[in-house]
């Protein structure tokens, strides 16, 4: 039922809650009340949105536990490239991890800029929970080999959740910065470029074109960070302080523990207690406290993280400490967008002190806790395990200081004590909770007493024996004496004295035994007995942080149901949704105002945590701003908008409910318990804010004293699947928590009339809560259940069809409807009356709050008990016995009501609810049953006449084409088939076909029937397609069924008339320009028949000065232009051209909506006409005259890329021939939805239905008229039998599986069309996942028989079979019939050779006149001067054509070709024609559903045998690379860094010689000889390198094959950029050469040498942006400095020297003709270059080193030593000859 759908209710005279229809009523009176026959609206979006009064709270309808169910997930991850990785000379290998699994790159040899581009696949099957908390890491590993692990260079982390949550669910050529954990001080260490996407079971992956990576070099602004992430992530430490917890369960796992208590008889706390965190991939422990329930840590566990972390959640888990396996008590989740905010005035990540608590399995203690699932965490928690006091603060980190350590190692420290009052004062609570039903118990457990638990906490459960009196729980926490303690309690007031007999709680209602209901279900014989539960406890008193987010969800759930009813009125095409939105938007704005109000008070409230304090902040300013939006929404809500600001409301709901949720916990949550005998069956688990109690209505929780329909569900992983849905126990129960103090009124929302029984008689009786109610008041009424049909249900036999009843269920009574055999779509069309149904409580309340009905589908089967289909739930409409029953709310209307299987929907039911009360009189004053009563239907009542709906005569005429693909059905092939079709009682059949092999198709095309339908479109019953097999011995048996739910799409609408008489119409004169723009977005003239206006269409207006524009732009730069050479342009010119214009239009497309979005920002108001400026402002950005002077594009003619299936792009070319797919066997459960239906598939059936009313109007017996056999299907073409030649064209495939070990495929093509199958196996492309194919195969195919085209890629194996990768379907059938014209693409401009050669047999012409023909036009009428005439439109256009010889001829097919390119434009029968195209496919693996393969790029040409043949098929192969070859001259180096220290003389000096190679072609590394002992850093060689490669030229990258190890059987194909490495080294001799500098030129665009060596600086480098560039295809020779560069101690980059060298292209002809020789060697030798003495090696020739080393630097001193050297021997010998020479002087001698 609907709010003010069709009855008013108590609120709506005070019409606060809805202003839309207070403020519309006078308006339009059929909107709000009265019940105009559109009231019946389709399924409710919920089911019962119903106008909640004060007693009764809305069911949830969902039942199953949705998390925790494992999914199929796949993380593919490319690595294309790494720059700037900091390292000298260095042999990277990134290695991918994500969780526990780990994949490596090859290993490429000495770069700092490696490239893999290479294709990483994860498959992982786990609940979504767990798969977004593992952590994706990146990280570059340094010559890591067999032997030994490699040196780490940096890391990059991020959670999967935070990619899956980007759009499209992936980072498409990002950028990840890497840095190095073990030193946070050092900045960046490199990046890693990749591209990343998660894709879960059923969603689809956008892939971006890949297009040239020329504007991704722009490393820093693509990033791999979500948005909003500062690219200058700094380092951050998280202090999680853990205190203490609370509660934990007692349990003891250890078998010893219960020897140990045989033998020694103590028992001891058996649980040794301690807290594990994981956060961003590391994990921290807190100490084992030992043999301790109520353990206190104090300890900090500190991560060091860079922030903000790209990790969500961080996970805090008690665990138990055991000798054999830890296991886990209890698991919290802190979600870090909860606990910060990013924004403007946001807040760093912060909580608490504060209490979390924990829920997971079941407290009873039991040596294998089945349930233990729920302890880590996975799914929803049973029961309460234990509260946990912590903390969080986050610290960022200033790396700069120096006593920072630099690791970031998890750390654990201890912290000082907590204050008691730190989290809040201590308050006692005070649980309420009464039973007033208990029905839809399982009969399974219906057979013992049953009795139901409540418990909060550890309060109120029977295993845990907590003391009732807090005087110990007190005390523990205090610390105070007890006798204090108790004094306190004794005399703190009178009443509590009494109330010494009420402190006991009573958590349990009495075990009472069930009585049956039905055949499935029991019931508790309650009457008017109904038992209550009570329990107190004690808690900090944190209710404002609830209070909060109850206004916050209240305010939410009013949003949700407006939205609902708009949504509703947007299904039934009501009027006016603009209008209720408005009211919706309204409350919106009156809501946060409201809050704004509330929220602000108690603010000096103990034990408020910073948390708090932001929180409140920045839940006042957003809502502040939602108000202040929703209020100017409300003013720009109107016809054309209204569907762009519903978007924009769900967003608000969707803010409002991440706003809602409180991450710091108070109260925990409340289980109910149902136990039979002692076991524990179901839960139900009801959060503690739904059910708390303020003074102020917006604070309190929705469910506070109030009735709620509750059902009990079975815990953990026995709630999946089937077990899950049927009903454990349906419970109407009313609960209320609040303070003690407060409780004076806890009843008053119970439903009046009762008394209360207490448990104490006596003094205290006045104040204790009662222990059960006794209603005396009770009334008695009639319920009618008119149910009259469903649709879509579940398929639950294996015919594909269901025996379908409904079981109907309210308060202790049930009642069935009859079964109805073999159908989807039952229409029951039946009555059920509940006599005497008992209700009690007051006669009022129960008018404008009865209690909930369920419905029940179940499927019936001969053998075992029924199986469950689905439920929903309904209120009646209710009748006093005083009351009329008349409009407006009698008899009630017909609604949809959404059917719930788990959490899928399973169809829809149509049905109406009244509940009549009986009266004194007694059922003679109820109003009368009057129906026809059909005798042959026995008791069954039909659904009375005010009630049903209004029928009339429909025909109803089916197309029976043909039947496909048809599988097996038990083992036998479908041999005569034939199609039943059924709607509403009444049906049809085709024809019979004879031999299924044959001929599929049907001999009689239209037959017709007719039937009494509803007027209402909306009640329509669906039509029910069956095929059946006529065997021998006239046996049936049912193929497959269908069943089309909505029958509008083929209710036949009479055209306009305007339409028909063209002939008086004016001309409208079309002008095509000769030459069809390049980049212009599409102008396509839409053009009112009826309108006769002349119109011009033009291309943008850059098209004409852009020639000028170019000349201008010749001055300043060399512009690129090229001139095209029509010879060597091909077809992948015509490719790769209209890729880039796809990407500049997707471009453009994405700027307009960011602008168009910022606009909407700035001006909400009138943003009307500055729209149409920012287009245009686009247009010209697209325009090739416009921007950066980018490579000119030449122009070109292009074909049409469509990144999708092209039959997505024309409504699957069902114009005419509909397909309806055919199923059989059960559905699966809703995890296996998707792939269940492929399975379920058997075959389709072609044709199509019109149905319209009769007698038939005039005008629609004219067009009939024609031929009557064929009713309203006119010229349709015959389906006898056709031959057709099948041309498939296939380009590549991109991102296919890997299927080898190797992490690669070796893919191959595979066609299978009917008969035929083409293995292209021996061309199949090694190690490749994104193979080019270009290869055309030409099959013959003979339609109906072969209609399915099947392409597939499988994976070549030496041995074994191949596998298949992935494959795709299409339906060529559908393209060649269509009026789309798929049968080969129109292209944009005519021409006879060339590139762009006309493929179609039939030229533009004839195609033209055909088409003229088919829509019973006159003939086109070629004029003078280049005019055409279609009708009363008028084409211009060029009439010359060229043929190969340049000679020109005039032709009208461009004149044609203009009209066919604008077919869409023609009213009644045009429309878009298939374009000349490429479509872009999805591959599947059935063995994998739902989860893509890969993508293929191919187009499909048909060309019927009975026309002319066609032409030689296109020649699309792969473009050979071209051969080019590289001379790089090294002259000379000046200014490199001197390595080396003299021996004798410690002089610096260098040894230098060149290295230098192209990219990815390490291993033909070439190096100059050497310069010896360069002392100024200048070397000179004259050194030639020669490097021949072979080139592409249009994908810019250099190819080269060769085999990846010794052990691979062929050679595999690389691409790789052209990137040519230049490196400086010092040659030393007796160690490893030093590495000195390098740097690597793109040679296609690379930084002009400078033309001097001091003009040669770092900045070439650095800001390559502002540098003059080149590319050495085009520029062919350039000489010039450039300079050496690689990072000193601090990373930073630093020139290391600058090198002279000339670079020469020449193509391989070219080099043949003029051969070089390498070094200095002949031919054309280059001389030796002049160097100084000094270069030569000592050990060579040592006499000239000893010349060089004496003479040059110690001359002057060996002068001066010999000279000394002289005078010392005179003077020696002076002494020695002295003497002898005196004495002989002396003696005379």
């Amino acid at each position: 039922m609907k709010r003010g759908k069709s009855r008013p209710s108590k609120d709506d005279g005070k019409g606060q809650d809805e202003p839309a229809i207070l403020e519309t009523e006078d308006l339009d009176k059929g909107f709000g009340r009265a019940p105009d026959p559109d009231t019946i609206s389709l399924a409710s979006v919920t089911a019962v949105t119903t106008n909640v009064s004060n007693k009764r709270s809305k069911p949830d309808i969902k039942i199953e536990p949705s998390a925790g169910r494992p999914m199929d997930f796949q993380v593919s991850v490319t690595i294309i490239e790494c720059r700037q990785l900091v390292g000298l000379n260095m042999d990277p290998v990134v290695c991918v991890e994500i969780g526990d699994e780990k994949k490596y790159t090859s290993m490429k040899e000495s770069t700092n800029c490696p490239y893999y581009n290479e294709y990483f696949v994860f498959d992982f099957h786990v609940p979504p929970d767990v798969m977004f908390d593992k952590i994706l890491k990146l990280s570059v590993i340094h010559s890591k080999n067999l032997l030994r692990s490699g040196t780490m260079v940096g890391t990059f982390k991020m959670d999967v959740g935070t990619v899956y949550s980007q759009s499209d669910h992936q980072f498409h050529h990002k950028w990840a910065i890497l840095c190095d954990p073990d030193d946070i001080t050092a900045g960046c260490k490199g990046y890693v470029k990749c591209d990343i996407a998660v894709v879960a079971k059923g969603d689809n992956i956008k892939t971006p074109h890949k297009a040239n990576e020329t504007d991704e070099d722009d490393i820093e602004g693509n990033l791999l960070l979500p948005e909003g992430v500062p690219a200058e992530r700094q380092w951050a430490r998280f202090y999680l302080k853990i205190y203490r917890a609370e509660g934990l369960p007692k349990m003891n796992t250890s078998i010893m523990a219960n020897v140990k208590k045989a033998f020694i008889g103590e028992n001891k706390d058996l649980i040794d207690p301690y807290v594990q965190v994981q956060f961003a991939g590391q994990k921290g422990k807190t100490s084992v406290q030992k043999s301790c329930y109520e353990p206190i840590w104090n300890e900090q566990v500190i991560f060091t993280e860079q922030f903000p972390p790209l990790c969500k959640r961080m996970k805090v888990q008690i665990r138990d400490s055991d000798k054999v396996n830890d296991v886990a008590l209890g698991t919290h989740f802190i979600d870090l967008r909860k606990i910060s905010n990013d924004g403007d005035k946001g807040f760093l990540p912060t909580l608490g002190p504060a209490w979390v608590n924990m829920y997971g399995s079941t407290r009873s203690y039991t040596l294998m806790d089945e349930y233990q699932d729920l302890n880590e965490g996975l799914g929803e928690g049973v029961s309460f395990r234990a509260r946990l006091l912590i903390s969080l603060a986050v610290e960022i980190l200033d790396t700069s200081s120096p006593d920072i350590t630099c690791s970031t190692e998890v750390q654990v420290e201890g912290v000082p004590n907590i204050s008691d009052n730190a989290t809040g004062k201590i308050e006692e609570f005070f649980l309420f909770g009464a039973f007033l039903e208990a029905t839809m118990i399982d009969r399974k457990i219906g057979d013992k007493p049953i009795n139901f638990e409540v418990t909060i906490g550890n309060y109120g459960s029977e295993v845990d024996d907590i003391p009732t009196k807090p005087k110990s729980k007190k005390s523990k926490k205090k610390g105070d004496g007890d006798d204090e303690e108790s004094e306190l309690i004794q005399g703190s007031s009178d009443e509590e004295v009494n109330d010494d007999g009420e402190l006991v709680s009573v958590s349990t209602t009495p075990p009472m035994k069930p009585v049956i209901t039905d055949r499935n279900y029991f019931h508790l014989p309650y009457f008017e007995r109904k038992p209550c539960i009570y329990i107190k406890s004690w808690w900090q008193d944190q209710r404002r942080r609830l209070y909060n987010a109850n206004i916050i969800d209240n305010i939410a759930d009013k949003l949700e149901e407006g939205l609902n009813d708009v949504q509703e009125i947007f299904k039934t095409e009501k009027a006016f949704p603009e209008r209720r939105l408005r009211g919706v938007l309204e409350e919106l704005s009156n809501g946060c105002s409201n809050f704004l109000e509330l929220a602000n008070k108690d603010q000096n409230q103990a034990g408020k945590t910073k948390l708090d304090r932001e929180r409140l902040k920045s839940c006042m300013r957003e809502l502040e701003n939602m108000g202040q939006q929703a209020k100017t929404m409300r003013t720009q809500v109107k016809k054309k908008t209204i569907k762009d600001k519903f978007k924009q409301a769900q967003n608000f709901l969707q803010k409002l409910r991440f706003l809602a949720d409180e991450p710091q916990h108070s109260v925990p949550d409340v289980y109910v318990w149902m136990i039979s005998n002692g076991k524990r069956i179901a839960y139900a688990r009801v959060p503690s804010k739904d059910i708390l109690y303020s003074n102020v209505e917006e604070e309190t929780g929705k469910d506070c004293g109030k009735v709620k329909t509750i059902f009990f569900k079975l815990p953990g992983k026995k709630g999946f699947g089937p077990a899950g849905w049927t009903v454990q126990a349906k419970t109407e129960m009313y609960l209320w928590l609040g303070l003690n103090r407060q409780r004076k009124d806890f009843l008053s929302g119970l439903p009046n009339g009762f008394e209360e029984n207490k448990a104490v008689k006596g003094p205290g009786m006045h104040s204790s809560p009662p222990i059960s109610l006794i209603y005396t008041m009770k009334q008695i009424f009639q319920l009618r259940v008119h149910m009259y049909q469903a649709r879509s249900l579940f398929a639950a036999d294996s015919t594909g069809l269901s025996d379908p009843f409904a079981r109907v269920f309210f308060s202790t009574h049930s009642q069935v409807t009859e079964i109805l055999n073999e159908t989807l779509c039952p229409t029951w069309d039946q009555l059920l009356v509940f006599d005497n149904v008992e209700l009690y409580g007051e006669a009022s309340e129960l008018r404008d709050d009865p209690p909930i009905i369920v419905i029940e589908i179940y499927d019936q089967d001969t053998v075992g008990k029924a199986d469950f289909m689905g439920r929903t739930f309904a209120k009646p409409i209710t009748k006093m016995s005083d009351e009329h029953y008349g409009p407006p709310r009698f008899p009630p209307q017909l609604e949809y009501y959404q059917v719930y299987r788990g959490n899928c929907t399973a169809g829809e039911m149509l049905a109406a609810f009244e509940l009549l009360q009986i009266g004194p009189g007694g059922k003679a004053d109820l109003p009368p049953i009057d129906g026809p009563t059909d005798m042959d239907r026995g008791p069954i009542l039909p659904v009375p006449i005010g009630i049903r709906p209004v029928l009339s005569k429909y025909r109803i005429e089916v197309l029976f084409w043909g039947l496909r693909d048809l599988k097996r059905v038990n083992l036998a092939q479908v041999d005569r088939p034939r199609v039943d079709i059924e709607c509403a009682g009444k049906g049809i059949q085709s024809a019979l076909i004879q031999n299924y092999k044959k001929n599929p198709n049907f001999s009689t095309l239209v037959k017709w029937f007719e039937v009494d339908l509803p007027e209402n479109e909306l009640l329509h019953p669906p039509l029910n397609i069956r095929v059946v097999d006529c065997r021998a011995f006239g046996r049936y048996t049912l193929v497959g069924s269908h069943a089309v739910t909505s029958l509008r799409k083929f209710i036949y609408r009479s055209t306009d008339k305007s339409v028909n008489n063209w002939s008086t119409m004016e001309e409208i004169v079309i002008h095509t320009e000769p030459e069809p723009a390049v980049k212009k977005i599409e102008t396509v003239v839409k053009l009112d028949s009826a309108s006769d206006a002349v119109v011009k269409v033009d291309m943008p207006d850059d098209e004409k000065d852009g020639k000028g524009k170019k000349k201008r732009k010749k001055g300043g730069e060399e512009a690129e232009e090229e001139e095209l050479d029509e010879s060597m342009l091909d077809w992948w010119s015509k490719y790769f051209a209209s890729i880039e214009t796809l990407m500049e239009i997707i471009r453009a497309q994405e700027a307009e909506k960011a602008e168009a979005e910022d606009r909407e920002e700035m001006d909400p108001e009138g943003g009307g006409n500055k729209k149409k400026k920012g287009k245009a402002k686009d247009r010209n950005k697209a325009g090739p005259g416009e921007g950066p002077p980018e490579k000119k594009k030449p122009k070109l003619d292009e074909l049409k890329v469509y990144n999708r299936e092209l039959e997505n792009e024309f409504e699957h070319f069902e114009d005419w021939l509909h397909t309806f797919n055919l199923y059989r066997g059960k559905s699966g459960d809703d995890d296996e939805q998707n792939a269940s239906d492929e399975d379920r598939l058997i075959g389709k059936f072609k044709g199509s239905l019109c149905m319209y009313k009769v007698p038939m109007s005039d005008d629609m017996c004219r067009e009939m008229g024609i031929d009557s056999t064929m009713g309203m299907f006119q010229n349709i073409p015959h389906n006898d039998p056709i031959n057709v030649l099948v041309r498939v064209y296939v380009i590549r495939a991109t991102d296919l599986h890997p299927a080898d070990i190797n992490g690669k495929a070796d893919p191959y093509i595979a066609i299978k069309l009917g008969k035929s199958e083409v293995k292209d196996k021996e061309n199949y492309i090694s190690k490749q996942l994104n193979p080019v194919f270009g290869k055309s195969f030409d099959i013959e195919a003979t339609f109906p028989m072969d209609s399915t085209l099947t392409v597939s890629i499988y994976d070549w194996d030496l041995v074994g079979t191949d596998d298949l990768i992935g494959e795709t379907k299409i339906d060529l059938e559908n393209r060649f019939y269509t009026k789309h014209r798929a049968t080969c693409g129109i292209s944009a401009s005519y021409a006879i050779h060339g590139y762009n050669v006309w493929r179609d047999p039939m030229k533009p012409s004839q195609i033209l006149a055909k088409l003229c023909k088919d829509g019973k036009l006159d003939p086109p009428q070629y004029g003078p001067g280049g005019r055409v005439k279609v009708a009363n439109r008028v084409y211009t256009g060029q009439t010359e054509i060229e043929d190969e010889n340049g000679l020109k001829k005039q032709t009208d097919e461009h004149l044609a070709l203009a009209v066919l390119n604008h077919w869409e434009d023609f009213p009644r029968l045009g429309c878009k024609l298939v374009p000349e195209h490429v479509e872009t496919r999805p591959l599947l693996n059935p063995d994998k559903p739902g989860i893509e393969q890969g993508r293929i790029e191919m187009w499909v040409d048909m060309f019927p045998k009975d026309m002319p043949a066609p032409g030689p098929a296109l020649d699309i192969s792969p473009r050979k690379p071209k051969k080019f070859e590289l001379r790089v001259i090294i002259w000379n180096t000046d200014e490199v860094v001197l390595e080396d220290d003299d021996i004798f003389t410690g002089e610096k000096s260098s040894d230098i010689f060149v290295r230098g190679w192209l990219k990815g072609q390490q291993e033909d590394k070439q190096d100059t000889d050497v310069h010896y002992h360069s002392l100024t850093g200048e070397g000179n060689f004259n050194w030639r390198f020669i490097y021949p490669f072979d080139y592409l030229m249009a994908e810019e990258k250099i190819v080269i094959s060769k085999k990846e190890s010794m052990f691979s059987w062929d050679e595999t194909e690389y691409k790789i950029p052209a990137r040519l490495n230049i490196q400086v080294w010092d040659a030393d001799h007796f160690s490893a050469d030093d590495f000195l500098g390098a740097i690597e030129l793109d040679l296609n665009r690379f930084p002009r040498g400078a033309k001097t060596a001091k003009q040669c600086t770092i900045d070439m480098v650095l800001n390559e942006q502002d540098m003059p560039m080149v590319n050495i295809f085009k520029q062919k020779r350039i000489k010039g400095w450039w300079p050496f560069i690689a990072r000193d101690e601090n990373d930073e980059m630093e020139i290391t020297g600058k090198v002279e060298a000339e670079l020469h292209l020449l193509t391989g002809e070219e080099a043949e003709k003029s051969p070089v020789g390498e070094g200095r060697n002949e031919p054309e030798p280059l001389e030796k270059p002049n160097r100084p003495d000094t270069t030569f090696l000592w050990f060579i020739s040592p006499l000239k080193a000893i010349r060089y080393l004496v003479c040059n630097n110690y001359k002057w001193l060996i002068i001066k030593i010999v000279i000394v050297l002289l005078l010392l021997a005179m003077l020696g010998i002076f002494l020695y000859s002295m003497p002898g020479y005196m004495v002989k002087k002396l003696l005379g001698a």
